[in-house]
């Protein structure tokens, strides 16, 4: 049987080529022999608009199509860089738009929540309240509508803030808080959560209403491929080397 993929946190960007180079060896090779791709946020480094006319972002969108052309389906949720991936987008790709706040799906019968995993960082308020700010519909309204310019200038000054407030924060709250990951699996009803976000790699186990959980976290792709492969054996959360 054809495994279920799952990725997330790549951040592409025409100024790391050997990030893109090995998702589109990725999407011509596990993806396409792939039952379904879950991408679950932060595809892309930054995305100003489904009207951003850059190139590199163009062909990552024609591989993504060639991919779902080839009758695999592909999904995708917003991450906190790529919040206006829009409708354009989709069509364009053939990818379904997930809700990155929390999504159910089934795998082999098991149901999974599926996040991008930021909300579940509570303990870093002021990223909160940004985000709540910034996914306000009028507010992701606005920005669309934007020139192009003055979008590109604003995604280059919030990547630099994000740098900042990394650096300047400690390490435990940008993590998840243990109580909200325990309270989201429990209002969903679930004993298996995936997320990405925080590129910490790793398998946990954990109680959720005095039973046994899991919680799958995504690593990142800057210096490698993360991927959790689920087929009929089980799921496993792997590396890849970079693609030569």
């Amino acid at each position: 049987m054809p495994p279920t993929l799952f990725i997330s946190d790549l951040h592409l960007d025409a100024s790391r080529p050997d990030i893109t180079d090995q998702f589109l060896h990725f999407l011509r090779t596990d993806a396409g022999n792939a039952r379904a791709l879950y991408i679950l946020g932060d595809l892309f480094e930054a995305w100003i608009g489904d009207d951003d006319p850059d190139t590199d972002k163009r062909r990552i969108q024609s591989a993504l199509r060639e991919l779902t052309d080839a009758g695999v389906p592909c999904f995708i949720m917003h991450g906190n860089r790529d919040f206006l991936i829009g409708q354009r987008f989709c069509a364009a790709t053939g990818c379904k738009l997930l809700d990155d706040a929390g999504t159910l799906v089934t795998i082999d019968g098991r149901t999974v929540l599926l996040m991008h995993g930021d909300v579940l960082c509570i303990d870093d308020a002021a990223y909160q309240r940004l985000r709540r700010r910034v996914r306000k519909p009028w507010v992701k309204w606005l920005l669309r509508h934007l020139p192009l310019g003055i979008r590109t200038w604003l995604a280059t000054k919030m990547r630099a803030g994000s740098k900042a407030h990394i650096e300047s924060s400690m390490a435990q709250i940008m993590d998840v808080n243990a109580n909200e990951v325990a309270r989201a699996m429990a209002e969903r009803n679930v004993d298996l959560l995936i997320h990405g976000h925080t590129h910490r790699p790793a398998i946990h186990e954990l109680s959720v209403n005095g039973m046994p959980a899991t919680r799958i976290v995504l690593g990142d792709w800057y210096t490698q491929g993360s991927v959790l492969k689920w087929d009929e054996h089980g799921y496993q959360l792997l590396n890849l080397g970079r693609a030569s």
